[in-house]
C-alpha cells in the first residue's frame, strides 16, 4: 500500500483510501465539482473530482472506502489529488486499521498498566468501582481501548482515550509521591474516569465526530452521570467519597471558561486538573511539531498556546 505521507507531486496513484469528507462545489465558471478529503493512518489528502459525471466515477458517500486512481499535483504549496476514477470497495477488500490514525504505543500494554493501578488500590469501594468498568465490563473495555480522546486538538486517534488516560494517571501517581497529603485511590480513580464521558461525546471511528449528547451535555456531565449510575450499584458506597470523586471529574478542566461546571475545591481536583492540562498540551505540542516536520523555523500561531511556536534547537 502507498501511504499518503509518502506521496509526491507527479505520481499516479491507484490505492484504496477512506473518504473522510465529500462536498459538492462550483468552479468560478459555475461548473460543479466534488471536493474530497482522503485518509489513511498516515494522514489526509485533499482530492478533487473535476468532472463528477464522467465514466469511471462510481456512486459513493463520505466515510466509504474507495479505490481511487488519480494524479498527485500541488496547489498553494500542498499536495492535491486530481481524481480520474473511483470505485466503491466492498468489505473485505481493505483493513480498517490501515486507514485510521492509531496510537504509536502498544494498546494492550497500556491497558495492562492501567489495570495494575487498580489492582494496587486499598479502598474497597473505589477498587470495586474501577474494576466494574475496566475489568468486568467487556463492552466498555473494547470501546475504551479503541476510542479517541478528541475530534482533533490532541489524542484524536485510535487508542487516544486510553493513552491520554494512562498518561494523566501516571502524572497523578507522581503527584501522590511528591505530595503525600493527596488521597491516592481517590486521585487515581478520578484520573481514570475524568474523560470517560468521551465514549458518548464522540462517535466511534471512522466518523469520530460530536454526537447529539456530546453537543448538548459534553463529556464532563456525561462522565459524572455514568460514574454516578455505577456507584449506585455498589452497596454502602460512601456518599462523601462519591461527591469528592464527582467533584474531581466536574472540575478537571480547571476553569469555568474551559467548560468545567465547578472549579477545583479539593487537593485531588487541583492535581487532576494540572495533570490533564499538562498531558493535553504536551501532546498538542508534539502533534503540532510533527505536522511541521522538515521545517526548523517558526511554525506559526497555535490557538491552544496562543503563541507562535517552533521546534527547539538540537545544539
Amino acid at each position: 500500500m502507498k501511504y499518503i505521507e509518502t506521496l509526491r507531486e507527479g505520481e499516479r496513484v491507484g490505492e484504496i483510501y477512506l473518504c473522510k469528507t465529500k462536498q459538492t462545489a462550483l468552479t468560478k465558471a459555475g461548473k460543479p465539482y466534488e471536493s474530497l478529503i482522503l485518509q489513511d493512518k498516515t494522514g489526509t489528502l485533499d482530492a478533487k473530482i473535476w468532472d463528477p459525471n464522467s465514466q469511471g466515477i462510481d456512486e459513493f458517500e463520505a466515510l466509504d472506502y474507495i479505490d481511487v486512481v488519480g494524479d498527485v499535483t500541488s496547489f498553494q504549496g500542498a499536495l492535491q489529488l486530481n481524481v480520474k476514477r473511483i470505485r466503491k470497495v466492498r468489505e473485505g477488500e481493505y483493513d480498517p486499521k490501515e486507514y485510521l490514525p492509531v496510537s504509536e504505543k502498544d494498546i494492550d500494554q497500556m491497558y495492562q498498566e492501567l489495570i495494575e493501578f487498580i489492582q494496587g488500590m486499598k479502598n474497597p469501594y473505589l477498587k470495586k468501582l474501577c474494576s466494574s468498568f475496566f475489568l468486568e465490563d467487556k463492552e466498555f473495555k473494547k470501546r475504551f481501548q479503541f476510542h479517541s480522546a478528541a475530534k482533533n486538538v490532541h489524542h484524536g486517534f485510535v487508542g487516544g482515550l486510553l493513552e491520554h488516560t494512562l498518561s494523566v494517571t501516571k502524572l497523578c501517581n507522581y503527584y501522590i509521591q511528591a505530595y503525600p497529603m493527596l488521597h491516592r485511590d481517590l486521585l487515581l480513580t478520578a484520573a481514570m474516569f475524568h474523560d470517560i464521558g468521551k465514549l458518548e461525546e464522540l462517535s466511534t471511528f471512522p466518523e469520530n465526530d460530536y454526537t447529539d449528547s456530546g453537543q448538548l451535555l459534553g463529556h464532563i456531565i456525561i462522565g459524572v452521570e455514568q460514574v454516578g449510575e455505577r456507584i449506585r450499584t455498589i452497596p454502602g458506597f460512601p456518599e462523601q467519597l462519591s461527591n469528592e470523586l464527582k467533584h474531581c471529574i466536574l472540575s478537571h478542566h480547571g476553569e469555568l471558561e474551559y467548560g468545567s461546571p465547578k472549579k477545583p475545591a479539593i487537593a485531588e481536583a487541583v492535581a487532576l486538573s494540572f495533570a490533564d492540562n499538562t498531558d493535553a498540551k504536551m501532546q498538542t505540542m508534539k502533534e503540532a511539531l510533527a505536522s511541521g516536520e522538515g521545517n526548523n523555523g517558526w511554525l506559526g500561531y497555535n490557538r491552544l498556546f496562543e503563541s507562535n511556536i517552533r521546534k527547539t534547537s538540537e545544539e
